[in-house]
């Protein structure tokens, strides 16, 4: 197992101990970074690390705070380049060419934050969940509190949890199309919904909206905004 190391103090020295003795042949990964463990687990190991943490006892993770989905699609890339603006006029753009890698084994992952109540440690967990068709075990087994957590990942990222026992949307609406978080989702949606008078029900439609890119105003220490002696702004701001 690699441990990559910014901060140490003494309760991460002994969590991060245990787990590199008690996880060195699972193939995982152990990250030190800003005061916080995160443990990267193969998932085809999820299940025997996830109760290996609850049982054991150097880890004694008894409460599953939080599970959420992740989208690395173009990780690390801005679409606003402000350090390189301009200092004159309107400099700053859109890269509207997402270069999303589908089948990027990578780019899905799933996200667990742990409490050990016993210990009084906190621990993250990272799981990547592939690309084409991202999947992982259902940790309901061993945290019940997963369930909605689980239902929420799938319904805006798609990512399906196997054995979970009733994986449906949970914030969508039953005819809703795709999945809304994930980067190659269309920002203004898919379908958009209206009531429909003729036939007094609600209906769903294609939408209707033009895609458009919004620019922020970006305010300069320039002439634009230089007042005059009457206290108003100048007519070139």
């Amino acid at each position: 197992m690699a441990i990559h190391s910014l901060t140490r103090n003494a309760r991460l020295d002994a969590l991060a101990a245990a787990i590199l003795e008690r996880f060195a042949e699972f193939g995982c990964d152990l990250l030190d970074e800003f005061g916080e463990l995160t443990l990267i687990v193969p998932a085809d190991r999820l299940l025997e690390v996830a109760w290996i943490l609850r049982d054991h006892a150097d880890f004694r993770f008894e409460q599953l705070i939080d599970l959420c989905g992740v989208d690395y699609a173009a990780f690390g890339q801005s679409e606003w380049e402000t350090e390189e603006a301009s200092n004159t006029g309107f400099g700053r753009g859109v890269d509207r060419d997402l270069d999303v890698a589908t089948d990027d084994p990578k780019r899905f992952a799933v996200v667990y934050h742990f409490l050990s109540l016993a210990h009084n440690r906190r621990l993250r967990l990272r799981v990547y969940a592939g690309g084409d068709r991202p999947m992982v075990d259902s940790v309901i087994p061993v945290w019940a509190t997963a369930n909605w957590f689980e239902r929420e990942a799938f319904d805006l990222y798609g990512i399906l949890f196997r054995g979970h026992p009733d994986l449906r949307r949970i914030l969508t609406d039953y005819g809703f199309i795709g999945h809304p978080f994930r980067k190659d989702f269309p920002l203004s949606g898919q379908v958009e919904m209206r009531y429909d008078p003729e036939q007094r029900r609600v209906v769903y439609q294609p939408v209707s909206i033009e895609p458009r890119v919004l620019v922020p105003k970006v305010i300069r220490a320039d002439s634009r905004y230089v007042k005059a002696e009457d206290g108003k702004e100048s007519a070139n701001a």
